[in-house]
């Protein structure tokens, strides 16, 4: 257990130290695009070199590469400060990444446990009814929506029941003129989050589906459910006790390994819907070359996988006992 520990911690510091160095290699410079935003949102004249200089100075980008990379340490290990935004100066990066971070903890929260539990129940069924209908109808339906970009779903939807159809809000999290302690608010919250959920869970779970229909045609063939089916065991009885059980631990292994994959592309779909979480945050930083909070929007991604991770690895032998922590 220490050395995965150990492992972790060195792995999640040689991922923020390589960060930090690729998004030096972006070709433009952060401050003349911070400069072009002041003059396009507050019509100021141009701005001088001493004046570019100052802001240089401020965001410490008058230092060589490697004294930024010292800054960027000392503020993180000792200070946990990421060093000012550019686009919403003086505020911290961090206090922006805060201020929007509940709404896709919240999104992704619901929609990675419902995707994984849907397209596993989902997974165990047709694999144990292998090649009726119903099987041929989910796997064919999964096949294709497995391949489409969770974007591509999200525009979809968007147009379908947000223009088309006006069903569902086409954008924010919720209506400006409700307060937070209100009913309405949370009728409000779950209208505005359903079609950002149904996008990453259509495109989720039909992952889920097809690999645990995969485990489930494997462990149909197993000497021992052959042996259950003939001692006259229930099915409901062998698919909770036998094809489940042995599915859980490959697919919760697969939940933690698959979270940054959901995470990088709910980004876009909370782009899309104008969604007030760290995902559309990202696409605006990156659009002005904001590295404090883009560094730290990928660090926060980083950790988040790399800590799941570690957390499956340590929970195994709860799951199952034959397991041994190495």
């Amino acid at each position: 257990m220490v050395r995965k520990v150990v492992s972790y911690i060195i792995i999640l510091f040689l991922s923020f130290t390589a960060v930090f160095f690729i998004l030096r290699l972006i070709p433009g410079n952060p401050i003349r695009a911070y400069v072009y935003m002041l003059r396009s949102r507050y019509g100021f004249e141009p701005i001088g070199d001493r004046t570019i200089q100052m802001f240089e100075e401020m965001f410490g980008l008058n230092e060589d590469v490697f004294s930024q990379y010292l800054i960027f340490l000392r503020r993180l290990l000792f200070e946990f400060n990421l060093g000012p935004s550019f686009m919403a100066f003086p505020t911290p990066a961090q206090d922006l990444i805060i201020r929007h971070l509940p709404w896709t903890i919240i999104l992704l929260s619901v929609t990675t446990l419902l995707s994984w539990i849907i397209g596993l129940m989902l997974g165990v069924i047709i694999g144990w009814k292998r090649g009726s209908r119903f099987d041929n109808f989910f796997f064919t339906f999964s096949l294709i929506f497995s391949q489409i970009p969770y974007y591509i779903v999200a525009v979809i939807l968007l147009l379908l029941f947000a223009y088309i159809f006006p069903i569902f809000p086409s954008r924010g999290a919720y209506a400006a003129s409700l307060t937070l302690f209100d009913v309405n608010f949370v009728i409000s919250a779950i209208q505005h989050a359903f079609l950002p959920a149904l996008s990453i869970i259509l495109v989720s779970m039909t992952g889920w589906l097809i690999s645990t229909r995969a485990l489930v045609i494997t462990i149909v063939g197993e000497d021992y459910l052959q042996y259950a089916q003939a001692k006259g065991l229930s099915n409901r009885r062998i698919l909770t006790r036998y094809i489940l059980r042995n599915t859980l631990l490959p697919q919760t292994t697969g939940l933690a390994i698959s979270l940054g994959f959901i995470v990088t592309g709910a980004f876009l779909v909370e782009w899309i819907f104008v969604y007030p979480g760290i995902g559309a945050l990202f696409v605006n930083a990156i659009g002005l070359l904001d590295f404090n909070v883009i560094q730290g929007i990928i660090m926060l991604t980083m950790f988040t996988v790399l800590t799941a991770n570690l957390i499956m690895d340590l929970i195994y032998p709860l799951i199952d006992p034959r397991v041994a922590i190495t």
